[in-house]
């Protein structure tokens, strides 16, 4: 008999197979889940969705002030941590990239914040920024500086939590920065500088416009990250003062498993799943034109 034979495509899916399942199993089936709790009733003595509500849930949420005042924070979160991380990141990984003594140790120190948790990255940050025994302070005082309300002041409490996501997500960014840098081609500089072109002239006309894909890869996929944020904000404000760091998430967290309003959590995590998933797809067609264009 004629054994049959899958193939090469055949093979790979049959191999591919049980990843997926388990994909499909830990992926999709907590989204569709959530999507009908979302659409449903939700009924706390069964812990279960009941009736069929339509978009009752999502008419109350798109009426939630709290909300809406979450988005926000978030959007400035985003909107001022991302571009930081980002510029402080290849600042760092072009001065990691020149030869000097000491640099290895410095390099091993900066994946120091990534193997921290970030519950506990935010609770040893509130400890340093406490207004009367933080090292923080201290230090402060010592030239005529303070106490600073690091926590209790609106302003400065999402400016700590930008702080505190930055010393530990930078590292990550300097990695990747790294890793572009030294992929980059040695023959383009030896060309550049054999023309008679300057330093700034090659990071600028050579070295940016080469970095260009692997910038916007690494702003795509801490975008991924930041969008998530939740214990860094849990651990050293709780949201506080008032609503000045309550990010989307940890709302959600409140509302969902505090006051076990699972219809609503459900519709607030589904509409940011969408609105996640529309801009990280126009984050990615903007990526695509930047480096078709450099």
């Amino acid at each position: 008999m004629r054994r049959a034979r899958l193939g090469e495509p055949g093979t790979a899916w049959l191999f591919l197979t049980p990843a997926l399942v388990l994909l499909a199993g830990m992926l999709l089936y907590p989204i569709f889940y959530t999507v009908w709790v979302s659409v449903s009733d939700f009924e706390l003595a069964t812990f279960q969705p009941t009736g069929f509500v339509g978009l009752r849930n999502y008419t109350a949420v798109l009426n939630d002030a709290g909300f809406l005042e979450s988005l926000k924070v978030t959007g400035v979160y985003l909107v001022i941590a991302l571009p930081l991380q980002m510029v402080l990141g290849f600042a760092i990984a072009f001065l990691l990239n020149v030869e000097w003594r000491g640099r290895g140790v410095l390099r091993a120190l900066f994946l120091v914040p990534m193997v921290v948790a970030p519950v506990v990255a935010g609770g040893v940050w509130r400890m340093l920024l406490d207004p009367l025994w933080g090292v923080v302070n201290y230090v402060l005082g010592l030239v005529g500086i303070g106490p600073v309300e690091w926590i209790g002041d609106p302003t400065l409490a999402m400016a700590s939590v930008i702080i505190i996501d930055t010393w530990r997500w930078t590292p990550f960014v300097v990695l990747i920065a790294a890793a572009g840098i030294m992929a980059l081609p040695g023959d383009v500089y030896e060309a550049a500088r054999s023309d008679g072109a300057g330093r700034w002239q090659i990071l600028r006309r050579i070295t940016l416009p080469l970095l260009v894909p692997v910038m916007a890869a690494a702003f795509i996929v801490r975008w991924l990250g930041a969008v998530k944020m939740f214990d860094i904000a849990l651990a050293a404000t709780r949201g506080g003062p008032g609503n000045a760091t309550n990010v989307v998430n940890l709302y959600i967290y409140e509302k969902g498993f505090r006051s076990l309003e699972f219809g609503s959590a459900s519709s607030m995590a589904t509409i940011v799943l969408v609105v996640t998933m529309l801009l990280t797809f126009v984050l990615f067609r903007v990526s695509h034109r930047l480096e078709n264009r450099w």
